[in-house]
């Protein structure tokens, strides 16, 4: 294998003299180097080690939002499973059910049977999408593990109730009709 410097005078682009005079440059950095201890900075190769450096970085930060956005698409298809697994029919729809999600206030038809399950907490409200599907409590509660903005909470447990809660000895009905 011929070297870069031979090609180069081979093609005329460089000759004896320069050769020599590069060589006894290199020579004299070099014992320059080794009487003071401080080497020179070669500024072409910390330039090329910083921007593999920052491409590092930046290939690490691009799998890891990949990453994350295979897991979101894991969850969702989770989700989108157990809720077509676990659906519960609604009944023949014929009692307008009220509850909140977010800030509104939405309405389903459901049976009295379905009603009575939601309102002793048997029953859970998962809303997907513009979709409202009922589903056990076993099951919204492994769905609010995932995405707790999903499952609507009917009946709270009591002990999330306050303490100092001026109408704590009226109780409300859970099945209440607004």
């Amino acid at each position: 294998m011929v070297s870069l410097r031979e090609q180069l005078m081979k093609a005329g682009l460089a000759d004896q003299k320069k050769a020599r005079r590069v060589d006894q440059d290199k020579s004299k950095q070099k014992k320059l180097e080794r009487r003071t201890g401080v080497q020179s900075v070669d500024e072409t190769r910390l330039a090329a080690l910083e921007a593999q450096q920052k491409n590092r970085e930046q290939a690490r930060e691009l799998n890891a939002k990949r990453d994350a956005e295979a897991r979101k698409k894991a969850i969702v298809a989770q989700i989108l499973q157990m809720v077509q697994q676990s659906r519960q029919s609604k009944g023949k729809g014929d009692i307008a059910y009220n509850f909140t999600f977010g800030k509104k206030i939405e309405r389903i038809y459901v049976s009295a049977a379905v009603r009575d399950q939601l309102a002793a907490g048997q029953l859970a409200i998962v809303r997907l999408d513009d979709t409202t599907e009922l589903v056990p409590r076993v099951v919204a509660d492994k769905i609010a593990e995932r995405d707790p903005s999903l499952v609507v909470r009917v009946k709270q447990t009591e002990a999330q109730a306050v303490e100092d809660d001026p109408y704590a000895d009226y109780k409300v009905p859970d099945d209440l009709m607004w």
